[in-house]
């Protein structure tokens, strides 16, 4: 099942999503173009994952081999919803979409092994965490201007239950800007799988329900510009439309 959190008639409502359109908690059905998207999941702790994929760590001169996860953190404020607009600020030169299967967890654990950690996954949906490559410092503070800036995860457009995803380490990831294909990979391309992620994470702090961990991006990264419509899918999740605007657009809205 799909499941959305949407804007609709003023009102912030629950939903599931199906072939007839959006059907509310409150039993109306709306389209999809009748409502406000926004993030599906209300997070808890955001993780996100950088160089989980050979080919990117490769792309960006990086060494494919990680002892341990390369893990930060992101504020709730990142998150947006589909068919959102994320700002492109004016003094950035290289500002790239990232497309990323994000894991929700629906269960609190600790010490959770790699053998039992979908057992404590509610589902999966799409990410698309922008990175600005102008904005990477150094060890210290290595991605928190990159990474988490306000509104600039997509995320969405729904939450798919796990028992409708086969094989989550094996689904396709694609990336389209205006229409054309710029990013083609497979989750089976993961330095470290979504149980071996579980695992390490919870093997020195409590993992709770809503918890999001973004898994990474495979190789693709293209400059986005202001106006470009940047659709990230992924095989059996769903198909998230994103925005890029100036910074003129907040001065107007």
């Amino acid at each position: 099942m799909k499941h959305a959190r949407v804007a609709y008639d003023g009102l912030i409502q629950e939903a599931t999503v199906n072939g007839d359109g959006v059907q509310l908690l409150d039993g109306r059905l709306v389209t999809e173009d009748e409502v406000v998207w926004l993030p599906p999941v209300q997070p808890n702790t955001i993780f996100a994952l950088g160089l989980n994929y050979a080919d990117h760590a490769k792309e960006l001169s990086f060494s494919a081999v990680q002892e341990e996860p390369l893990v930060f953190f992101k504020g709730p404020n990142t998150l947006i919803g589909h068919k959102g607009k994320t700002v492109r600020p004016n003094d950035v030169t290289f500002m790239h979409y990232e497309c990323e299967l994000a894991v929700v967890l629906g269960k609190q654990g600790k010490h959770i092994q790699q053998a039992e950690a979908y057992d404590y996954v509610r589902g999966y949906t799409v990410a698309n965490d922008y990175a600005i490559r102008d904005y990477l410092e150094n060890y210290y503070r290595p991605n928190l201007r990159v990474k988490n800036r306000d509104g600039c995860t997509p995320i969405g457009p729904w939450l798919v239950d796990k028992e409708d995803v086969h094989d989550p380490m094996n689904l396709t990831l694609r990336t389209y800007i205006n229409g054309k294909k710029t990013q083609d990979g497979t989750t089976a391309d993961m330095l470290l799988s979504i149980p071996q992620l579980i695992e390490y994470l919870s093997s020195f702090m409590t993992l709770y329900p809503g918890d999001i961990i973004l898994t990474g991006t495979p190789k693709g990264s293209v400059d986005t510009v202001v106006g470009d419509e940047v659709v990230t899918e992924i095989e059996g999740v769903g198909r998230l439309v994103n925005t890029v605007v100036g910074e003129e657009a907040l001065q107007n809205s």
